[in-house]
């Protein structure tokens, strides 16, 4: 009676120690299986990597020489860059420079007649180009327009007057005229460096490598050394 209740002892151990085994087995295939997340997170990546890459690639990619040929245009360099709040930059100081010039040119030639009536301009005359007679140590006045030449001031001036009024505003003329030539140019270059910058690469894919180098800076002869290169993608 013992042997057999022995026995039944060691075939239900033995069963259980199998049960185990089995269920552990179970489990471990169970764990083993979800490989197909792996493949869903690569999927995933390629994805959102074709993504990044299909909106880098229709990213607006202005060409240099385009825009500097379109910038002859005043503000044509900003419109073809897509940099339309620099629009009123341009065109206010283009406009300034071009304002300036015109009212010290209204100017100038206002003391330029009152300068010119101190002088005998009759080509028939003897006395060409000569200071009138009666002119000596007179005063004329001077029509000094405003902008739209919709008014005009008159003031007493004697030659010598005259004369300074004419070279100042002549002076200041040419000066406008100069300023409005800087700020044409400044904006052909503004949209030649803004379209080269939006070409620019400004990712962080920037990777460096050690090179040797032989000749050094300050060695006449080729001396062995390393340098430092940096690989701008």
């Amino acid at each position: 009676m013992k042997n057999w209740f022995g026995l039944i002892t060691v075939l239900l151990f033995s069963y259980q120690v199998a049960a185990q085994e089995a269920t552990r087995k179970d489990t471990l295939r169970v764990e083993k299986s979800p490989i197909i997340l792996t493949d869903s997170t690569v999927a995933f990546g390629e994805d959102s990597l074709k993504k990044v890459k299909s909106n880098g690639e229709g990213k607006f990619m202005p060409v240099p020489k385009r825009a500097t040929r379109l910038a002859l245009i005043p503000g044509g360099g900003q419109i073809y860059n897509r940099d339309y709040w620099k629009l009123p930059i341009v065109y206010i100081a283009f406009g300034g420079g071009l304002y300036t010039y015109y009212l010290n040119s209204l100017k100038y030639h206002d003391y330029l007649n009152a300068y010119k009536s101190f002088y005998d301009l009759d080509k028939d005359s003897k006395n060409y180009g000569k200071e009138r007679p009666e002119m000596v140590d007179s005063t004329v006045l001077v029509r000094v327009r405003n902008l739209l030449n919709t008014n005009s001031e008159y003031l007493p001036a004697r030659r010598d007057q005259a004369a300074r009024g004419k070279n100042y505003w002549r002076r200041n003329r040419g000066f406008s005229l100069i300023v409005t030539g800087l700020i044409y140019t400044l904006s052909i270059i503004e949209a030649n460096v803004a379209a080269h910058l939006k070409t620019f690469d400004l990712s962080d894919d920037l990777t460096l490598r050690i090179e040797p180098k032989l000749q050094q800076p300050a060695m006449r002869t080729p001396a062995p050394g390393v340098r430092l290169v940096f690989n701008l993608k």
